[in-house]
């Protein structure tokens, strides 16, 4: 004999645990059209970031630095003053201190001091020294780096975008393969209807809100909204908003009835499912 299941809502919002649950009886292509749409509105507040707040100033340090000049033997031939700040705004600053004598003060939550045998990239947590490379001649004046940096910009924004899109899609796949265990279990303890293959959609669909959330995080600190600690804390809080909808979006399923629960095995499927 036949049961028939209450109606899920069609699955076409990843906002709320309802929404989120209905992912789990959707077709796969629902999931990837979302994962797609958010993964596009993730990459595109990266790029936005850093046209907003990097690339103008490295094109301002880049201006500001001498027509001669290079590191050659792992130091930097410098022909003007030192200690000399370059560029800065709140998110990225540029100077040079030959020997790193710490009178410049600079605010920026990103700071890269040139010296004479290293540079040093500052901010929040303190300092690291990075030596310059060994064996190479780089440029480190205006006349050659302007038109370098002028042809390489729109590629560097790209590959950050693709960057960006594919890791998101990525990690979103490997978290939602370790995450459909504890649904199913969930599920089953909670007499839901999901099998497998269905609580892997859904914990796919649990993730995005969190990604909205960090992506909207992204957009307030590049209006500088927020500082980088609280950005620190939204990297962290999105994460524990995707564990909270996994956890209580399976309950806004449909409840089986008793006689269809299988008992005592969890990896049975469960019927209905959409492929």
């Amino acid at each position: 004999m036949s049961t028939t299941l209450p109606a899920t809502p069609q699955a076409w919002e990843p906002l709320t645990p309802r929404g989120v649950a209905a992912f789990g009886r959707a077709p796969l292509k629902r999931l990837l059209i979302v994962q797609l749409l958010v993964a596009f509105l993730a990459a595109g507040s990266v790029v936005w970031f850093l046209e907003r707040g990097w690339f103008p100033v490295i094109r301002a340090a880049i201006h500001a630095l001498p027509e001669q000049g290079e590191i050659r033997g792992e130091r930097l031939a410098w022909s003007g003053e030192s200690p000399a700040p370059l560029a800065s705004n709140p998110f990225l600053g540029f100077a040079v201190d030959l020997n790193h004598s710490g009178q410049l003060r600079g605010d920026s939550h990103l700071q890269i001091e040139f010296g004479r045998k290293d540079y040093r990239v500052s901010s929040i947590l303190g300092y690291v020294p990075v030596e310059y490379p060994t064996g190479q001649t780089i440029d480190f004046n205006r006349t050659r780096l302007e038109p370098w940096w002028g042809a390489w910009e729109p590629a560097l924004a790209a590959i950050a975008a693709l960057g960006t899109f594919v890791s998101l899609l990525v990690a979103w796949m490997v978290l939602a393969t370790l995450y459909c265990a504890p649904v199913r279990l969930i599920t089953f303890l909670a007499n839901r209807d999901l099998n497998w293959r269905q609580s892997w959609r859904m914990a796919g669909a649990a993730l995005m809100p969190g990604a909205l959330f960090f992506t909207v995080a992204i957009i307030c600190y590049s209006l500088n909204w927020i500082d980088l600690v609280r950005l620190g804390g939204a990297a962290v809080l999105h994460v524990v908003v995707g564990w909270i909808y996994l956890l209580i979006s399976p309950l806004f399923l449909p409840r089986l009835p008793v006689a269809s629960k299988v008992s005592g095995n969890p990896f049975a499927p469960a019927p209905g499912d959409g492929g």
